[in-house]
């Protein structure tokens, strides 16, 4: 005898159909949103296996160093004693004509840190040069075009990424790399060699006979070499590999981001498996009756359970194939290119992601499952006779709240209306809370960064800060002479990163600031606004900081807050710097001057700092992350709507027996918009004015605290205008989804008042 199917099985089609609307909208919202997590995941995974490739691939180095002078054969066979091989990687730096930026150009390398060519060639010629394909795309010049380096005029034969530059640091003590106006660049050896040595860094790299295994290993054999290098040689910079963000920055960020949008990912999930587990619960109300009769015929909770769930696990399982299909089709080409748009990253292939697979199908199925399973698992464990009685509750009723008779009818209707849909409303609040806090990130990102940089161009010590190589006079007018140095810090919970330290004439005309003489051991200084917020010093405190290639350490007493928002610094007079740092009482190493110094030799300046090299941080995440802030507000938005056309579609299907008394009772369309419309409309302002607030604060805290990772200082700020931005886009997108409620509000009949009537 064969067995008779389940007969509930044929209302599934017609539950999709008649609710049809309201899957599609999930579905499509969820297709989209499965399809950008997936591809940004197989992205993800198939740039970071090209990353970790790229180091044994282009033979990169376990770390580098630069040099006062070239290394001498006995310097280098005392180096490689300590089973390292050494290995020359000079370059010089030079200004380009075309467009306004610094090119930092190395000759081919064949034996450590290999170009990866992305298109054209390498430079075979003596005139010829090839590019960093990031700095390339960010100015605009192509393979085929000239470009004027220096004093010489070069073709460009290729775009490359460097395998040591995949992030393009200038000092790895940056906040931020610069692909605007900095880049790297390969040319002939014999194209070099003609640049001379005025701009020379004789820099070095190194690799280890016997590689580390993780970095807390590298970083002791580090410390050990170093202390050797120092012994033998001035050392102008040293930068280990595991250090070095121009290689490790990217690892950091794509490990970061996987982590975040997976996280991302889920909250939605969850807040869609609650809206359909409520959907469902209204669904059981609607037909408690027939559910009842059921029960009471032999169908068991289970059976019930399962024929409730599975329309929201079908939907939810469609989404995510189709979503995972267009994930690696579409999507991963548009999220690699995201990263390829930040990072001089070398090619990859697509590979299979299994663990996408699992966190964009497997675990949000089983969320919907799980939600699903607990809500309708509680709702439909009441007995068969309270069903047919329509009596769902769990409790025994409790009397209603008495409200104030003094209130008008209609408001106490609108408050009857919002007791009785708490949960939904609950759930408004939340999703209204993630959609601001969307919203917000994507709108404060601009005003972030241009406050960022009018507060560094407003707050400049001068045009220029030239650090000389060694004490040399200039007959410019204005010019002024200070000392400057950096150390590390030494703080505990903070990353390690370098602090400039300025010695300047109490009388400075550029510094403004009064440097007392301390009684105590420790010289008094003034420390930036930056160094202060970042570390959080107030008047009084003392700082330890350490020498940047030795163990030395030096204590200051912070005498008060200097604003110089773009730098962590500090400021000392500089009779108390020469007398703390072991210099002749006239010791000065460089001019602050609002115009450029002509009468010094470039082979004497070690570097100038313009206000371009201190608003390369705004102006380098302006071009990497700008026009992806689009998607933050499209997706904010569209989870507001979302939430909110389906909760309180729901509100008005389960209030339709009474809209509908309320018809034949006389009143118009518009006064019971002005009930029921009107009452999801309070709580909607009312959850958006609450939610900025929070979404306001919970932002601040997470930048306060991923800022804090990185060197420098990124201040939080968000403008008044910003906030009002946030609230009118949520009024025009809740007025969206009101007109549709108030259009369906107008298609229920009166008959309705009729059905299931007790």
């Amino acid at each position: 005898m064969s067995k008779v199917k389940n007969p509930l099985r044929k209302r599934i089609p017609r539950e999709l159909k008649g609710d049809f609307g309201k899957y599609l909208v999930i579905f499509i919202f969820m297709v989209g949103m499965i399809g950008i997590v997936s591809g940004f995941l197989v992205a993800n995974q198939s740039i970071s296996n090209a990353y970790d490739e790229s180091f044994q691939k282009y033979n990169m180095e376990d770390g580098n160093f630069e040099l006062a002078s070239k290394a001498d054969s006995k310097l280098i066979d005392t180096l490689e004693k300590e089973d390292v091989k050494i290995y020359d990687n000079f370059y010089v730096e030079e200004e380009t004509k075309e467009v306004d930026s610094t090119l930092r150009i190395f000759a081919n390398r064949t034996d450590i840190d290999r170009a990866c060519v992305m298109e054209g060639r390498l430079a075979e010629n003596k005139d010829e040069i090839a590019i960093d394909r990031m700095y390339a795309e960010n100015n605009n010049i192509k393979v085929g075009d000239m470009l004027t380096v220096g004093n010489k005029k070069l073709n460009v034969v290729g775009l490359i990424a460097l395998s040591d530059y995949k992030a393009l640091f200038s000092n790895t003590t940056d906040m931020m790399f610069d692909a605007v106006k900095f880049g790297v660049a390969t040319v002939t050896d014999q194209c070099f060699d003609s640049f001379g040595d005025t701009h020379l860094h004789y820099n070095y790299s190194w690799q280890y006979d016997n590689p580390p295994k993780d970095d807390n290993k590298a970083k002791d054999m580090g410390d050990d070499f170093l202390e050797v290098l120092a012994k033998n040689a001035i050392v102008k910079n040293y930068i280990p590999e595991y250090t070095n963000q121009a290689i490790i920055f990217v690892g950091d960020d794509m490990t970061g981001d996987n982590a975040m949008i997976t996280v991302f990912l889920y909250i939605v999930i969850v807040i869609i498996a609650f809206v359909f587990a409520i959907t469902s619960s209204n669904s059981i109300l609607k037909e408690s009756t027939i559910i009842g009769t059921l029960r009471a015929s032999g169908y068991s909770k289970g059976e019930l359970v399962r024929h409730y769930m599975t329309a929201p696990l079908i939907v939810m399982l469609v989404a995510a194939i189709i979503g995972n299909i267009l994930g690696y089709t579409f999507f991963k080409d548009y999220m690699a290119q995201m990263y390829y748009g930040s990072y001089s990253l070398p090619t990859f292939e697509t590979c299979w992601n299994a663990e996408a697979f699992v966190k964009t199908t497997i675990v949000p199925l089983l969320i919907m499952f799980f939600i699903n399973l607990f809500v309708l698992s509680r709702k439909l464990s009441i007995s068969p006779l309270k069903f047919i009685r329509r009596d769902l509750s769990r409790r025994k009723k409790k009397k209603a709240i008495r409200l104030n008779t003094k209130i008008g009818i209609m408001s106490r209707f609108r408050f009857r209306i919002i007791f009785q849909n708490i949960p939904n409303y609950i759930t408004i609040f939340i999703g209204i809370l993630f959609a601001n806090f969307i919203l917000l990130f994507g709108l404060m990102f601009g005003p972030l960064l241009d406050n960022y940089q009018n507060e560094i161009t407003s707050n400049l010590i001068c045009e220029n800060q030239y650090i000389l190589k060694a004490p040399q006079k200039t007959d410019t007018k204005g010019a002024e002479k200070y000392c400057v140095t950096s150390l590390d810090t030494t703080a505990e919970g903070h990353k390690i990163e370098g602090v400039t330290v300025y010695g300047v004439k109490n009388d400075s005309k550029y510094v403004d600031i009064n440097i007392k003489s301390s009684d105590k051991d420790e010289p008094s200084v003034f420390v930036s606004n930056a160094y202060a917020e970042k570390h959080g010093l107030n008047k009084g405190d003392v700082i330890t900081l350490k020498e940047e290639y030795g163990n030395k350490k030096y204590k200051f007493t912070v005498q008060g807050v200097y604003y110089y928002p773009s730098t962590l610094a500090v400021f000392m007079k500089q009779s108390d710097f020469n007398e703390t740092f072991d210099q002749d009482s006239d010791y000065f190493n460089g001019y602050f001057s609002d115009q450029k110094i002509k009468d010094i030799d470039d082979d004497y300046i070690a570097t100038v700092i313009t206000q371009d090299d201190l608003t390369k941080t705004s102006r380098q995440l302006k071009v990497s992350m700008g026009s992806n802030m689009t998607i933050f507000l499209v997706f904010g938005i569209a989870m507001f709507i979302l939430i909110i056309y389906l909760l309180s579609k729901i509100i008005i299907e389960k209030n339709s027996q009474s809209i509908s008394m309320t018809k034949i009772l006389g009143y118009r369309n518009g006064e019971i918009n002005r009930l029921y419309v009107t009452a999801t409309t309070i709580v909607v302002v009312l959850s958006i004015l609450l939610t900025i607030p929070i979404a306001d604060w919970t932002i601040g805290s997470l930048c306060v605290y991923i800022f804090s990772d990185y060197s420098g200082w990124l201040p939080y700020y968000v403008p008044w205008y910003t906030y009002i931005e946030m609230f009118v886009l949520g009024v025009v997108s809740y007025a969206v989804v009101a007109f549709m409620q108030m259009c369906r509000v107008k298609r229920i009949p009166m008959t309705d008042a009729l059905k299931n009537n007790e």
